[in-house]
């Protein structure tokens, strides 16, 4: 009898010590997922992966670390590796259902977003009643994705709210679905009382600066950074702020431009050395760098990235690049074109852009005086292909179009401005239509004997030098070039129609215009066309009218005096 009472006590004793020691394991594992969260905070994300691993490794049963682990892989885009984290965490004895939500975030990368909502719905059902991080998981979901809905994740943070609308977190989070919907106001309410809540959340206080830069208060949003470095300098995050802010801050300065980006440059290094040097941050550096266009020291970190990854498809885009603007055309080609042959290469229009760019660069001769016509009809439907991608990136496009309109080569400088107009919301879309219609008239116009203009091109030119108009009815030169474009068409009637319109708005612009030489040469220009092209009376007056601002023109003096 005392036996089995010493053995009863025996085992409840080691049932007491398994459960002590259970509870003290899932303490250290969530301190540990914490410390880990704090480094996908801090953007330590080679830390993060190396904690996570060791977690999942030592405790298989701790879903969260899966998923945790999953996210990282997903923000880095290796979405092959998230995917297989995610399905591994759903294995997992303790908060495996966070996981359907990694797998829902890749759903709504393929836009399959029934699917994502399904995996989001199993989540939310085997949350407790008082959960909330499982609703603001989902609303990071539907924000960080490729195609980011923001009313989405702002009802699924209601849901969050509901069940604990002091948290933190779901205010941090609920700053961020109003700053991606474009509510200031109520993002900087989010942001202040996530803050104000937990000031150790310094990426709350990172977010109120953000919306200054946002809003092009770029010196208030450096001072609003300088104050979260005081709390805490060692915060990698808020120096890639920093740079950005100073990277916009030097393209809103033209004159400080040189100033600001080595100001942007030297707060990117101090983020990198704040975060890590892992492949994935040299990545994003090398993004930030083609930005400041800084490709020299690009080319540096492709190499450095080459050495830490030699099959990795992303580091022959940065070795493109940098080739490209450093002057090495065939490596530049040979990378571009291996990086946009492979199918499982997610290519973006800058890539067209790029190996289009070599192309025409490699066509074209010494002196600069011919274009290997096979090369550049290669180059110029890669330069379609990447406008047809990302319509914006046509703003890039006349550099390129003037380099080859002051060579001369105005057949192949038109072939470009026509691809740079297709974006009318373009900074640069009437100076391109400029170059567009004088590029054509000064191909058709330079033919040798014989030759006939082209009506079709012709046609393409009045069209842009309208749209000039149309943009900017003071700029003389549209109407001068209109005349002369429908002079080359044999539209006499258009020709004097754009000779009369610029006359009249040269007129209107008033004496000190009048008076400037090349308006004078430009009046003589349409007096006497419009003078040759009409009947003998109107001819008399607007020869006339030459003679006044040049007494000394022949063509107009002999005109008249065989008129009489």
């Amino acid at each position: 009898m005392k036996m089995n009472k010493l053995n009863t006590t025996k085992m409840n004793n080691f049932k007491i010590l398994s459960v002590a020691l259970f509870a003290s394991a899932s303490v250290v594992n969530a301190q540990d997922i914490n410390e880990a969260k704090k480094q996908i905070d801090a953007e330590q994300y080679q830390k993060a992966k190396t904690s996570l691993k060791s977690i999942i490794k030592s405790n298989p049963s701790e879903g969260k670390a899966f998923f945790l682990l999953g996210n990282i892989y997903l923000n880095q885009s290796v979405i092959d590796s998230a995917s297989i984290t995610y399905n591994d965490g759903l294995k997992a004895k303790n908060d495996a259902h966070f996981n359907q939500i990694g797998l829902g975030q890749i759903d709504l990368e393929k836009k399959d977003v029934a699917s994502a909502k399904a995996k989001f719905d199993i989540a939310k059902n085997q949350a407790r009643k008082k959960d909330f991080e499982e609703y603001v998981y989902i609303a990071k979901a539907y924000m960080n994705n490729s195609n980011p809905d923001y009313k989405a994740a702002l009802a699924a943070l209601e849901l969050a709210k509901e069940r604990n609308a002091a948290e933190p977190q779901v205010l941090l989070a609920l700053g961020d679905a109003h700053y991606g919907d474009k509510n200031q106001n109520e993002a900087f309410s989010a942001y202040r009382n996530a803050f104000q809540a937990d000031n150790s959340l310094i990426r709350a206080k990172v977010q109120l600066g953000v919306l200054l830069k946002g809003a092009k208060a770029y010196k208030e949003a450096v001072a609003a950074y300088n104050e979260v470095i005081a709390l805490s300098p060692n915060y990698g995050p808020v120096y890639r702020e920093l740079a950005e802010t100073y990277y916009y801050w030097a393209l809103n300065v033209p004159g400080r431009y040189d100033e600001y980006i080595k100001q942007a440059l030297s707060y990117y290094e101090k983020y990198m050395t704040m975060t890590d040097y892992s492949l994935a941050s040299r990545m994003r550096h090398a993004d930030f760098l083609i930005l400041a266009k800084d490709y020299k020291a690009l080319e540096v970190e492709a190499n450095k990235m080459k050495e830490l990854d030699k099959v990795n498809p992303r580091i022959l885009r940065y070795l493109g690049y940098a080739a490209y603007e450093n002057g090495h055309i065939d490596e530049a080609i040979s990378s571009l074109k291996q990086f946009i042959d492979n199918p499982n290469n997610k290519v973006i229009s800058l890539d067209y852009l790029y190996l289009g760019q070599a192309k025409i660069k490699k066509g074209t001769s010494a002196d600069g005086s011919t274009i290997d016509p096979v090369l550049f009809a290669e180059g110029t439907e890669l330069i379609k292909k990447a406008v047809e991608l990302e319509k914006s990136i046509a703003v890039d496009l006349g550099d390129l179009g003037k380099e080859l309109y002051g060579k001369k080569l105005y057949k192949e400088a038109a072939a470009i401005f026509e691809i740079a107009v297709t974006d009318p919301e373009s900074k640069n879309y009437l100076l391109d239509n400029f170059y567009l219609g004088t590029s054509i008239y000064f191909a058709n116009g330079t033919l040798p004997e014989g030759q006939k203009a082209d009506p079709i091109a012709l046609q393409k030119a009045d069209t842009a030098l309208g749209n000039l108009i149309t943009g900017s009815p003071s700029t003389l030169d549209a109407y001068i070039y209109r005349a002369r474009v429908n002079s080359l068409a044999d539209k006499p009637a258009m020709m004097i129609q754009y000779y009369e319109e610029f006359i009249k708005v040269a007129t209107a612009a008033g004496a000190e215009e009048l008076a400037k030489p090349s308006t004078k040469a430009k009046l003589t220009e349409a007096y006497n066309t419009i003078a040759a092209n009409s009947d003998k009376e109107k001819a008399k007056e607007y020869y006339a009218k030459t003679l006044e601002i040049d007494p000394a023109n022949k063509f107009a003096t002999q005109s008249l005096q065989s008129l009489k």
